[in-house]
């Protein structure tokens, strides 16, 4: 199937985003940490690219994939253990945004759309890295690989969103960097938009989405979202009459 490509889509009333390769770029931080657990098992470092491919399927299978099959199921543990521990210290020393993010979520909240963010990242420092870049105000819930029984392609994380944002499926769209996103989508029954500059765009290949954009401003253009006149980048969405950032809200 060829990914869409008319200037405009249809609108949606959900966008559900995966987390690393789609928000942010977090390669570096993730493979030092990766690297570091394996030092201390007296292993060499392996490239950041290798890792950046083993990203995706949770923190439990990035170990195991970094570490190889010679390694117990209680060694890959306590690896697992050190890895979390070293990365919930250096999660945000090189961790950013995609060049775009800020300006494109601006532009989706102005325009009334709901967004959450449903990854297989531990949830905790999920949610603390989006709080670190100043992301989550954007967000009516965040989910990750722990909070749920069964991890992305299962679509238990997008049938809860919709349910919770009181939005079908027909007006949902995942958007996601790899394969895993396509069939969390497919398996959901909703549509799903790829980017060409995450972790795994080559995976897009054999599993194409229904929309491929090189960045989230283009996905804001294409589903017809124009920016407000006037409209700083930084600024946040209004707060109610309490306070409270729509986001924000329990």
């Amino acid at each position: 199937m060829t990914p869409e490509k008319p200037a405009t889509v249809t609108p949606v009333a959900l966008l559900i985003f995966d987390l690393d390769g789609t928000l942010i770029d977090s390669r570096e931080d993730l493979a030092n940490a990766v690297n570091a657990t394996r030092l201390s098992l007296g292993l060499a470092p392996l490239d950041l690219k290798l890792i950046a491919s083993y990203v995706g399927d949770g923190a439990p299978v990035l170990m195991r994939r970094a570490l190889g099959p010679e390694f117990s199921d209680e060694e890959i543990q306590r690896a697992l253990e050190y890895f979390l521990t070293y990365y919930g210290e250096h999660k945000l020393d090189c961790t950013r945004p995609y060049p775009g993010v800020s300006e494109a979520l601006e532009r989706f909240a102005r325009a009334g759309v709901k967004m959450a963010v449903l990854t297989n990242k531990p949830v905790r420092i999920s949610r603390a890295i989006l709080e670190g870049l100043d992301l989550a105000r954007y967000f009516f819930a965040v989910y990750g690989g722990n909070s749920f029984p069964e991890k992305k392609p299962h679509p238990i994380g997008v049938e809860t969103l919709c349910r919770e944002a009181g939005v079908p499926r027909e007006k949902t769209m995942l958007v996601g960097d790899s394969a895993v996103d396509v069939r969390t989508a497919r398996n959901a029954g909703v549509r799903v938009c790829g980017v060409t500059y995450g972790f795994q765009p080559e995976t897009l290949t054999a599993e194409p989405p229904d929309l491929l954009v090189d960045s989230l401003v283009e996905l804001a253009d294409r589903l017809g979202i124009v920016p407000a006149p006037g409209l700083s980048q930084a600024e946040p969405p209004a707060a109610d009459a309490a306070g409270i950032r729509p986001a924000e809200k329990p």
